[in-house]
C-alpha cells in the first residue's frame, strides 16, 4: 500500500520549504517519490521513462522526484507501478486544482493499490485576501479540499493580519486543521501528525463528557447546586424515568438546557444525548497569554460560573512570558492543570458546558 500525499498552494506559498521538512524530519526512512507537476515546467534531464511523459531525477535526500506531463493518471500509475515506493508526494502545478489531482488519485486508487493519504494546502497568509479576491476558483479549490491548510510567513506578519487569514479560510473550510504556528517551531513528525490525523480535540472532549455524562458522574460535583427540586421531586438525574416525560429526559436539565426548551412535549421516547444538553465552544489562532492571565481565566472557568457551567475545558496556548514556550491547560469543575510543552500547529481553546457565555469565552481568550 502506497500513501499519496498531495501539498498544494499557490506559487511561492513554501510548499518546496514544507516538503523538504516532511522528507528530512520525518519520512527519511521511507521510500518515496516526489512527483512535481509544475504548470509548464517540463524538461527535466534524464530520459528514463519519458515516453511516457514522465521526467526522473535523483534528489539527494535519496527520493526519486519526477515530473508527469501528459496524462496525469497513466503517468502515476506507472511511477506507481515502477518503484513501489511507501509514499509519493504530489505537488501539483501552483495553479492547478486540488479537486482535480485528488480525483486523478483516486482513479488510479481503483488498480493500483495506493490511497490518498492526506491533501494539504499551504497559504501565504499575507496574500490569502488577494488570492481570494483575484484567483479566487483556483485558490478556493486548494482551500475547499485541503484536509490541513498551512499557513505559511505567519511569522513575519502581524496577529490581526494572520487571523483575517484564519477568517478568510474558514469561510470556504470549517473542518480542516489550520496550521499558524510558523512551520519553523514545529518538527517534520509534528507536521506528519497533524497532516495524517485531523484535529480531533473538541470531539474527544465531548466523547469523555458523553461517557460520563452516561454513567450519571456529574451529579456528585457539577450540577448539585444548580438544582432545585422539580415537580416530580427527583433532584437527580434518572434517565429510567420515562414515565414522568413524554420524551425520556429530565426535567431537571431544563434551566441549562438551552438548545431544547419547551420541547419536553415532543412526544419521542429516547434519550436526548448529551450533545443535546452540553455545547462545545472552541477557538483557534489563540494568541500568546502570560501565565498569570492565564491562571485567573482558568480559575474562573473551574470554581466560578462567568463563563457559564463548565463541566471541561482543555487547550493549548504560546506563552507571552517565554519565547517558544507554550503551556498546556486542562480543567474539571474545582481542579486545574497547567504544563509548559513545545509549540503546537495552532493555540487552541475547546471548552464544554452548558448555557456557556461566548462572549464572555471570546473576549478572555480572543484577539477581539
Amino acid at each position: 500500500m502506497t500513501k499519496i500525499d498531495i501539498v498544494s498552494g499557490f506559487l511561492g506559498a513554501g510548499k518546496t520549504t514544507f516538503i523538504k521538512k516532511l522528507l528530512e524530519e520525518a519520512i527519511a526512512g521511507e521510500q518515496v517519490v516526489l512527483i512535481e507537476n509544475e504548470f509548464g515546467q517540463i524538461g527535466i534531464d534524464g530520459g528514463f521513462l519519458k515516453d511516457a511523459g514522465i521526467e526522473i531525477r535523483e534528489m539527494n535526500s535519496g527520493c526519486i522526484c519526477c515530473s508527469l506531463v501528459g496524462d496525469f493518471g497513466k503517468s502515476l500509475a506507472e511511477v506507481l507501478n515502477t518503484y513501489k515506493p511507501d509514499r509519493v508526494i504530489i505537488e501539483p502545478s501552483g495553479v492547478g486544482k486540488l479537486s482535480d489531482v485528488m480525483k486523478a488519485v483516486i482513479d488510479v486508487a481503483a488498480d493500483v493499490d495506493v490511497r490518498l493519504n492526506s491533501a494539504v494546502t499551504i497559504v501565504d497568509a499575507s496574500k490569502c485576501k488577494m488570492y481570494m479576491k483575484n484567483f479566487g476558483e483556483f485558490f478556493n479549490n486548494q482551500i475547499e479540499n485541503a484536509g490541513t491548510i498551512v499557513l505559511s510567513r505567519t511569522d513575519v506578519l502581524d496577529a490581526a493580519k494572520v487571523q483575517q487569514a484564519v477568517e478568510l479560510i474558514r469561510q470556504h473550510n470549517q473542518t480542516a486543521s489550520v496550521v499558524t504556528t510558523p512551520c519553523a517551531q514545529l518538527s517534520g513528525a509534528q507536521l506528519l501528525e497533524i497532516i495524517e490525523k485531523p484535529d480531533t480535540m473538541a470531539e474527544d472532549l465531548m466523547k469523555e463528557v458523553r461517557e460520563k455524562h452516561a454513567h450519571h458522574d456529574e451529579d456528585e460535583h457539577e450540577h448539585h447546586h444548580h438544582h432545585d427540586d422539580d415537580d416530580d421531586g427527583h433532584e437527580h438525574h434518572h434517565h429510567d424515568h420515562d414515565e414522568e416525560c413524554g420524551c425520556g429526559h429530565d426535567h431537571e436539565h431544563h434551566h441549562h438546557h438551552h438548545h431544547h426548551d419547551g420541547e419536553c412535549d415532543c412526544g419521542c421516547d429516547h434519550d436526548h444525548d448529551a450533545d443535546e444538553v452540553f455545547v462545545s465552544w472552541g477557538l483557534e489562532n489563540v494568541g500568546a497569554i502570560t501565565r498569570s492571565a492565564l491562571e485567573s481565566i482558568l480559575d474562573e472557568l473551574a470554581n466560578g460560573n462567568a463563563y457559564g457551567d463548565v463541566l471541561r475545558a482543555k487547550g493549548m496556548v504560546p506563552s507571552a512570558d517565554k519565547a517558544g514556550e507554550w503551556y498546556y491547560f486542562d480543567i474539571v469543575p474545582d481542579e486545574m492543570e497547567i504544563r509548559t510543552g513545545t509549540p503546537d500547529y495552532t493555540g487552541k481553546v475547546c471548552v464544554i458546558g452548558a448555557q456557556l457565555k461566548e462572549d464572555e469565552l471570546e473576549k478572555a481568550f480572543g484577539r477581539k
